[in-house]
């Protein structure tokens, strides 16, 4: 058991005025436990009390053991998985990991009519926003690679190539550097960077087109991901001017970041720059999102987050504007929030280059 972020957790149960909490997420078990197990359609459930009560609840085909401080309670395929659960947890309310499967609630509300479940990931997801220095350490060198695997795909531009083609070369070369698995990384080409979360396919880039790679996975567990765009062999003006501006959104925003600044308040300062620019209707999603140990995890960047930036957030700044039918360009960073400002994580360059 992780003691600091159990403790970390129980005060934020508190302030949430919860007593008691089941946590399922696979990352949030992980957090807390050391334990990475991934349960498919098969139960895994953390039971935590505000006096640090911990009991794991699994599967006997996870293989898991009991620690001194975190007994095990085991079930079969053929057991109720939610019994013993429900022997275990009091009446009243009980907060519900937000990944929980609803057919284990039902069976455990089925069993236990006095309990009233209620939203219950706040006070992990709480903890998590705030890295520790292990995890600072983990993100730092995931960023660290992803900077070498950017360099190295880029390289690889020429008239022959395909999205298809780099996307699987991303993956070979994360996987070449220790990376817990493949992933779906996004490479666009052209008319294809107006979509966002553009899947790549078998378009061959061609002269004139604007590159986005936006590249993630993670090591050790830990997500790293940052975009750059480069074009290929010529710049248009246009292209030039897009470029230029999402730059300046981006390094804007990392500008503003400190301690006690509301996150919808990065958002709104890359946001204003881009509709100023004349391009603000192109900027269509929120400015970034907490990373650690999901890809996309708390803190929500985006001008509905009322949350203070606080030392140990790590998040995206990813400004960019996407026309459609035409091209599109996103830069995106890591950063991590200190004392009095903020490190950024990636330290692939940023000035506007054209391959080839």
């Amino acid at each position: 058991m992780k003691k600091q972020r159990i403790d970390g957790v129980i005060s934020n149960m508190k302030k949430e005025g919860i007593t008691q909490i089941i946590v399922s997420s696979t990352a949030s078990l992980y957090y807390l436990t050391g334990y990475w197990v991934e349960p498919h359609e098969r139960m895994i459930a953390l039971y935590l009390d505000d006096s640090g009560k911990a009991v794991l609840f699994g599967n006997e085909i996870f293989g898991l053991k009991s620690m001194p401080d975190l007994p095990l309670v085991c079930h079969t395929d053929s057991d109720n998985p939610v019994r013993d659960l429900a022997k275990t947890v009091k009446p009243g309310k009980l907060g519900i990991d937000k990944f929980w499967y609803s057919k284990f609630l039902i069976g455990l509300m089925e069993l236990r009519k006095d309990i009233m479940p209620v939203h219950g990931s706040a006070p992990v997801d709480l903890a998590r926003m705030m890295k520790d220095e292990p995890e600072i350490v983990l993100m730092r060198n995931n960023s660290r690679i992803n900077d070498q695997v950017m360099g190295s795909i880029i390289s690889l531009l020429d008239d022959r190539v395909t999205e298809n083609y780099l996307a699987s070369q991303v993956n070979k070369y994360f996987l070449k550097n220790g990376a817990d698995c493949e992933g779906t990384q996004i490479v666009c080409f052209g008319a294809n960077g107006a979509d966002p979360h553009h899947n790549s396919d078998s378009t061959v880039l061609q002269a004139g087109d604007s590159v986005i790679f936006d590249i993630f996975t993670p090591l050790s567990h830990y997500w790293c991901d940052m975009t750059r765009t480069v074009f290929y062999k010529t710049v248009s003006d246009q292209q030039r001017q897009v470029y230029d501006l999402v730059r300046l959104a981006n390094e804007t925003a990392i500008s503003r970041i400190k301690p006690g600044v509301l996150l919808s308040e990065i958002d709104k300062t890359a946001r204003d720059i881009i509709i100023k620019g004349g391009y603000g209707k192109y900027f269509t999603h929120r400015l970034g999102h907490g990373i650690g140990l999901e890809c996309h995890e708390p803190p929500d960047v985006s001008l509905a987050s009322e949350i203070p930036l606080e030392v140990g957030m790590i998040f995206s700044v990813e400004p960019g504007i996407y026309l459609p039918g035409e091209f599109g360009v996103r830069i995106e960073d890591l950063v991590m929030v200190t004392k009095d400002g903020c490190e950024v994580l990636n330290h692939y360059p940023k000035e506007l280059q054209v391959i080839g």
